[in-house]
């Protein structure tokens, strides 16, 4: 009798308690509907805001929200193409806006605030670091081989315009990203333990190699990098860096005081990377450009 009693009562309390909740929204559509309760407690008989919670609220809006920006990069004729902001929660806007209703009663509706969120590379970043050639080396191989080719210039052109600034650290797999075949990676040869066999993103070990002596000629100071188990043709003994999304990677600190700019582009069966910077770099002039034996 007794559940049935406090079950009865739940129920014509529950019309009530929807009452309470504020709905947020984004360009007319509601994306979660939540109840001041949940955020509030009780200490010393007196109500406070749980900042945890309230925290976290912001993230997953975020998650819902954000829009990642366009960095601006340099085209095939050598333009600077502009880059495109994305956006992001004003979240001291919405922070002022939720509390407001936490510290009032009855409904409400929060129309989440949102501000631009500018590309750290912009076009006038990219025309200032492009002026001073700091590194560059070039390595070959058979065009003839359309899988492979395929995938250095598919992850070439994921590298080409990427800027690392000062005391950044610069990672392969990060900047390039995971090699899929949704991404349009094919199938070629790679080098497991001393083997040759075929893998998704097979070659792109070739850009790896060609971006550390490109980098190392720039002076970078060099983080991680691994040579194969097995000699490979298109660059010294031991130049190599080998690259692999669940294993090993190449990383590279920026400790100089102006932005890094890095070009790679396939021409034919040439693969070339190059390192920029500004004229107010801080380096000592070093032989700035090698190319690995045909």
């Amino acid at each position: 009798m007794k559940i049935t009693i406090l079950s009865l009562c739940l129920l014509i309390a529950a019309p009530f308690i929807q009452e309470e909740n504020v709905s947020i929204t984004y360009d007319g559509e509601q994306l979660m509907s939540v109840n001041r309760d949940d955020f509030t407690d009780v200490m010393l008989g007196k109500p406070f805001v749980n900042q945890e919670k309230t925290t976290q609220l912001v993230e997953q809006l975020e998650g819902k929200i954000y829009r990642e920006p366009v960095p601006a990069k340099i085209g095939k004729a050598e333009e600077i193409i502009p880059g495109k902001a994305g956006r992001k929660v004003d979240q001291q806007k919405f922070t002022e806006d939720f509390y407001h209703y936490l510290h009032s009663t009855g409904k409400a509706t929060i129309h989440v605030p949102t501000i631009p969120a500018h590309p750290r590379v912009d076009g006038e970043l990219l025309a200032t670091i492009r002026t001073k050639q700091i590194g560059q080396y070039v390595t070959y191989f058979n065009k003839n081989n359309k899988e492979r080719s395929h995938n250095i210039r598919l992850a070439a052109e994921a590298l080409d315009s990427h800027v690392v600034f000062p005391g950044e650290v610069f990672s392969f797999n990060k900047v390039v990203g995971k090699r899929t075949v949704e991404k349009g990676y094919k199938r070629a040869p790679v080098i497991v333990k001393g083997e040759v066999t075929e893998g998704i993103g097979g070659g792109i070990c070739q850009l790896s190699s060609t971006l550390f002596n490109s980098v190392d000629l720039a002076g970078v100071e060099i983080m991680e990098r691994y040579s194969h188990s097995k000699r490979v043709p298109y660059v010294p003994e031991g130049r190599d860096a080998t690259v692999s999304w669940y294993g090993p990677d190449f990383t590279f600190k920026n400790q100089y005081n102006q932005p890094l700019l890095i070009r790679s582009k396939v021409v034919g069966g040439k693969m070339v990377v190059t390192v920029y910077s500004s004229d107010l770099i801080d380096m000592e002039p070093r032989n700035g450009e090698q190319e690995a034996d045909e």
